[in-house]
Parts: structure tokens; C-alpha cells; sequence
């Protein structure tokens, strides 16, 4: 729970009708911008960040939460200090006839942080979190292997987790650059006209001579 809603109170009947339909506009992006620094921010300080009045900041706070542009509050922990030093993505090839039993199975396994279902190679990808090696490879041969509807399996370990951000939004994407109009050829001097060309470095002296 953020400061915001521990300050300001939950959301109530009324708070839930207020963001169907919720059209964000550069406001509400900045909101969000301020809040993936840091969740526990208060709502005076967010409207100060984003530069709205403090009540104008609660509002399009509880709208963003009422419509499910923010799905959730949660805390981001260091995994190596809790123990679990070692990720792994496994990639699963699945019986096509039993997708069913493989979500079931895989619901049932809270060490999986991450899955998605996949284009290409193979059906999904995994990620876990474990101890040590020995642990990755008793998930795989062991539980994973075990279920049907698991054809095959891939396992790539993580050695260093480069970049990591709470989420991205589009302000985040790089703009394109803007093209400069080309430079128009060179023309002769229309005759009456005058150009004058800059003198090049060293005439001053050459005149004195």
C-alpha cells in the first residue's frame, strides 16, 4: 500500500466508478513516472513532482487505480540476500492437447516467478529463483519432467541481470529524430548581385607583406 492510500484512505464504492473509461493524458503519465520511483510516495509530494494541486494529484491517483492502469502495489526485494542467488529461464515445449493440466501444474509451483507463453522454438518460457544449481536441475528433471503435458525442456541460466525496471511507459520510447531539410544546391550569382566570401586565414598578414 502506498502513502497515498494509507493517507487518504482506501477506495470506496464511489472510487471504483471514477476511472472507467479513463483516457490518460501527460498528467497521468507523469503520475506514473513519479510513482515507478517510488510507490510510497506521499500525495503532497506527488503533486508537487508533477506540479497539480494536491487534490487534483489524489483524484487522477484514484482514477489510475479504479480503472487498472495501476494494477497493484508491491515491494522489490534482493533476491541473492534472500537466499535465492540463482535464476534460470526454462523454455517448455507442451503437449498441445494439454495446456490445461500444464497451467494447472505449473499454478502449484510457487518457486516460478515468471511465465509467459511464447512465439518460435518452443511454447513457454519459465523463470525461477532457487538456491543453487542442484535446485534448478531438481525443478527440471524432476517436477517439470514429471508433468504430461511437458514434451521437452531448455534451461538457460542468468548470470547477470543487466537492467531491470518496474515497468515502462511510452514516454520512455526515443523519439525520432527530426529531418533536416537539405541544403539547396549552389547557384550562380544573379549579374547585378554581389557575394562576399570570407577571407581566408593568413590574408592579413599577406597584405602587410
Amino acid at each position: 500500500m502506498t502513502e497515498i492510500s494509507r493517507n487518504m484512505g482506501g477506495g470506496g464504492a464511489s472510487s471504483g466508478r471514477i476511472g472507467i473509461g479513463l483516457e490518460l493524458d501527460a498528467t497521468h503519465m507523469k503520475i506514473l513516472e513519479v510513482l515507478r520511483d517510488n510507490g510510497r510516495i506521499s500525495v503532497a509530494a506527488l503533486a508537487e513532482r508533477v506540479g497539480i494541486s494536491r487534490a487534483n494529484a489524489y483524484t487522477r491517483f484514484e482514477a489510475l487505480r479504479a480503472d487498472g492502469a495501476i494494477k497493484r502495489f508491491t515491494a522489490e526485494i534482493d533476491h541473492v540476500r534472500t537466499g535465492l542467488g540463482i535464476t534460470a529461464l526454462v523454455f517448455v515445449t507442451v503437449r498441445q492437447q494439454m495446456w490445461k493440466q500444464f497451467r494447472g501444474e505449473l499454478a502449484r509451483m510457487p518457486e516460478v516467478e515468471y511465465c509467459a507463453i511464447t512465439t518460435g522454438q518452443h511454447d513457454a518460457m519459465i523463470q525461477v529463483r532457487m538456491p543453487d544449481v542442484a535446485s534448478v536441475h531438481a525443478l527440471v528433471t524432476e517436477r517439470l519432467a514429471g508433468i504430461p503435458a511437458v514434451k521437452a525442456t531448455e534451461t538457460v541460466f542468468i548470470l547477470d541481470e543487466v537492467l531491470k525496471r518496474p515497468y515502462v511507459l511510452p514516454s520512455d520510447q526515443p523519439r525520432p529524430a527530426r529531418r533536416t531539410a537539405p541544403e539547396p544546391p549552389a547557384q550562380d550569382v544573379p549579374l547585378g548581385k554581389m557575394r562576399f566570401v570570407g577571407a581566408a586565414e593568413g590574408r592579413a598578414a599577406l597584405r602587410k607583406d
